[in-house]
């Protein structure tokens, strides 16, 4: 499968596309904003675009055509203001969307945030960031694509355990960005999670038992 990562040069982003590019069976490219991230990138052998988030549907759909499924890990980060976050973890996940339908992508995977369906439980400090992947996920859900939204805990820099809790299961917790990237990558073939939204954290099975459980 030719996987296109939105947002590769995060953290989560950074260990999907090494995993992937270590893949036998998917090939990986990586979409990052800056010309320089792209280069470093290249310079690993890994093939690499440059896109806006904030620029036009059609400049979007040329940098994901001819991929298979599009991973959504994009975001604008802690040090910028709500407006940014509107523009990028809303608007951007949205347009990008749109440019998977424009060109043929029906497999879709967005990383969300725990608990971004349930407006009672957001952190009013964030409040402007779940807004925004609250309905990024329910326009994802009405797009006609078919789609997966992953919803991480708090995210750790710890080493992968390999053990996951989703769904009903994921009490809110952590989670190491490794296991969130491993899971990601296992979602993209897995039917279990078509058309499904879980919350994600680290707990006491392996990736593969825990998503037959969904």
């Amino acid at each position: 499968m030719k996987v296109v990562i939105i947002g590769a040069n995060g953290q989560i982003g950074q260990h999907v596309v090494m995993e992937l590019q270590r893949s036998d069976t998917h090939t990986v490219t990586a979409v990052v904003r800056k010309e320089e991230q792209a280069q470093k990138l290249k310079a690993n052998n890994i093939q690499a675009i440059v896109a806006d988030l904030e620029g036009s549907v059609d400049d979007l759909a040329k940098a994901i055509t001819g991929a298979d499924a599009v991973i959504f890990i994009a975001g604008s980060g802690g040090h910028t203001g709500p407006d940014k976050t509107l523009l990028i973890d809303l608007d951007g996940a949205v347009k990008t969307m749109e440019a998977a339908k424009q060109v043929g992508i029906d497999r879709y995977i967005m990383v969300s945030a725990y608990g971004a369906d349930k407006r009672q439980n957001w952190n009013e400090g964030m409040r402007p960031y779940y807004v925004a992947k609250h309905y990024a996920d329910r326009l994802l859900e009405a797009s006609g694509l078919n789609y997966t939204i992953v919803r991480p805990g708090g995210l750790v820099n710890e080493p992968s355990t390999g053990k996951i809790a989703v769904g009903a299961e994921a009490n809110p917790s952590t989670i190491t960005r490794e296991d969130v990237a491993h899971t990601l990558i296992a979602t993209l073939e897995n039917e279990k999670t078509y058309k499904r939204a879980f919350n994600l954290v680290n707990g006491e099975h392996s990736i593969e038992t825990a998503l037959k459980s969904l």
